[in-house]
């Protein structure tokens, strides 16, 4: 009975070891010593030092490759594993990692995926995972709020051009470079010295800057924060939905592993009488 069990109980032992905070860690460590030999190599190094990094970076692809095999065999639904989108991105990346730079068609996007493996650190750690899948969420509901800041935007630059262009051609001639004025006055930088330069000429036009900052600054600023903040709560929720709907499944999953045990148990104490 217990050679039958042994490939349920090896498969078990995949997960726990893949699941565990140890092999997160170390997996952890490895993506950050990933992204410090990249660092490493934009510098002036000496050869011996460079042959280093290649034999450090040519192990850490290795260890990649391993790593990912591993999780795809502890995954217990292989069609999901590949169907989640972190997974994929992670295979892609390790896949793209292999190719030799050798080549030199294929040594600057040899480098670029070897960049992107920082990435991982991404899908590997929880918590930024859970905030990348927020933020790609609420741009949808941000690019109403972004078409309005757009709208804002022309209407002011257009009101800008209009009345400014005689103080300052440079930066009021038209609508498109009175919108690049209009995003650094929104970004604050050196701001006030534009405002003070129309109001030489126009002393109330500290109303037009005013009124631009409120609405982009704190309005738009703001609703964008909501919008996020939105997704995040209802991303947590069903973050917590779906772990309790996974607790069932593997509450169920154990039962019957329990009842087939205690079948099989059942059976081999009646044959033995």
């Amino acid at each position: 009975m217990s050679s039958e069990l042994s490939p349920t109980s090896g498969f078990e032992l995949l997960r726990r070891i893949e699941s565990s905070k140890i092999f997160q860690g170390v997996v952890i460590s490895i993506i950050i010593l990933s992204a410090m030999t990249i660092g490493a190599k934009t510098y002036d190094l000496p050869p011996l030092a460079e042959q280093g990094l290649t034999v450090m970076d040519n192990a850490i692809t290795v260890f990649f490759l391993v790593e990912i095999l591993f999780r795809f065999t502890a995954a217990p639904v292989k069609r999901r594993f590949l169907l989640d989108g972190w997974n994929l991105f992670d295979t892609l990346v390790v896949i793209g990692s292999l190719i030799p730079l050798d080549n030199s068609d294929a040594v600057l996007l040899g480098r670029l995926l070897r960049v992107f493996r920082v990435l991982r650190l991404v899908s590997v750690v929880p918590e930024l995972r859970f905030l990348i899948n927020s933020l790609l969420k609420a741009i949808p509901r941000m690019g109403y709020i972004a078409l309005l800041m757009f709208i804002i935007f022309y209407i002011y630059a257009a009101m800008g051009s209009m009345f400014f262009s005689g103080v300052d051609q440079e930066l009021w001639g038209d609508v498109a470079i009175s919108m690049l004025t209009l995003f650094r006055v929104a970004t604050f930088e050196d701001w006030t010295d534009v405002m003070y330069a129309t109001m030489e000429q126009y002393p109330l036009s500290w109303l037009y800057y005013l009124t631009f900052i409120f609405l982009t600054a704190f309005v738009f600023l703001n609703m964008m924060i909501g919008a996020i903040l939105e997704v995040m709560g209802e991303e947590q929720n069903a973050q917590q939905a779906q772990k309790a709907h996974d607790e069932r499944d593997e509450i169920a999953r154990q039962l019957k592993l329990v009842q087939a045990q205690l079948k099989e148990l059942t059976q081999h104490i009646s044959e033995r009488r």
